[in-house]
């Protein structure tokens, strides 16, 4: 007797951002699998799937939102779940990858804190990860294992061709950034520009912008700054700044991550800045909306991502390898 497989696809969801997990998976057509998440009195997180994973595709969507610390834990949880369960494989879904930013010693007897989460991944039982715009590609070689890098270009990229014309100015906020606004600016044909800023040594959420780099005359110009994440906004505050003193009649911001920590919200209000467009791979509390803001959904792009990998399919032709940056 043959026995031909079957293959069966679930997606789960941990705490940190279920909105965006349903969405997924009306995109997929699907329902989130059954899941009990809950803590003991003393903060322990248990975790049961609630029916049988078994010879399933599992994909666990967990944002590392805050807490950051408890998000991390609870999908690696879920995770060891699942493996212990027999689930055929494991995705780690990361819409946003906490410590990102951590990846590289930048100063003696520091960590390297995003390697350490990709070798938790692993050794929890994912047998691949999938993100969106990491703040540094180089964390792809620190799982050894697939790992799927997503972009939330094209959602960024439609959004602004509805406003598309000759007055608008692609900036990066610093120079690692180009690589990609210049992207932005190749798709949709915009002049480009970047900052050139200095965090001073030893300091954390602190930037000093010192100067615009740019071919072309700023004054009358709509300028559109493109970063992966909004944390303290201290960089794009600064850098709208400048940009105003250049002549600039206006200055958006956008970015994937809508992290907005701390003092960001009051300075993304107060500031030069006319437009915050972001994604929804963060969760945002009611606190944390204001009128210059919009949010995007990256679900769509997600549940591309999800079926492909389920399919044996190309990611990167989802991108038209524009995730390659």
């Amino acid at each position: 007797m043959e026995l031909v497989p079957r293959k069966r696809l679930e997606i789960y969801s941990g705490r940190s951002h279920p909105e965006l997990v349903r969405a997924v998976a009306e995109n997929l057509h699907i329902e989130p699998g059954a899941v009990s998440l809950r803590e003991f009195a003393d903060g322990e997180i248990h975790c049961r799937f609630g029916e049988s994973v078994r010879g399933k595709d599992i994909f666990i969507v967990q944002s590392h939102s805050k807490p950051v610390n408890d998000s991390i834990v609870e999908q690696l949880i879920m995770i060891d779940a699942a493996k212990r369960a027999s689930a055929k494989r494991i995705t780690a879904v990361c819409p946003y990858f906490g410590y990102s930013r951590q990846d590289r010693k930048a100063a003696g007897r520091e960590p390297i804190t995003a390697k350490l989460v990709m070798d938790m991944l692993a050794a929890a039982g994912a047998d691949r990860v999938i993100t969106i715009d990491l703040h540094s590609g180089q964390i792809q070689g620190f799982f050894n294992g697939p790992v799927d890098h997503l972009t939330a270009m094209p959602v960024l990229v439609d959004y602004l061709r509805e406003f598309e014309g000759s007055d608008l100015v692609v900036i990066a906020p610093d120079a690692g950034r180009v690589k990609v606004a210049s992207r932005f600016s190749q798709l949709l044909n915009l002049d480009l520009g970047f900052v050139h800023k200095r965090r001073p040594r030893g300091t954390f959420n602190v930037v000093e912008a010192l100067d615009i780099v740019t071919e072309v005359d700023l004054r009358g110009r709509r300028c559109v700054i493109i970063d992966d994440l909004i944390d303290t906004a201290g960089t794009i505050c600064a850098a709208a700044e400048l940009l105003k003193k250049r002549g600039a009649t206006e200055v958006w911001a956008m970015a994937t991550h809508a992290v907005l920590s701390g003092p960001a919200v009051d300075r993304l209000k107060a500031s030069e800045i006319g437009r915050v467009v972001v994604t929804d791979t963060l969760p945002l509390p009611p606190e944390a909306y204001f009128d210059k803001l919009e949010v995007l959904s990256v679900a769509r792009i997600i549940a591309q991502a999800i079926g492909a990998v389920f399919e044996d399919s190309s990611v990167s032709e989802i991108f038209q390898g524009d995730n390659l940056i």
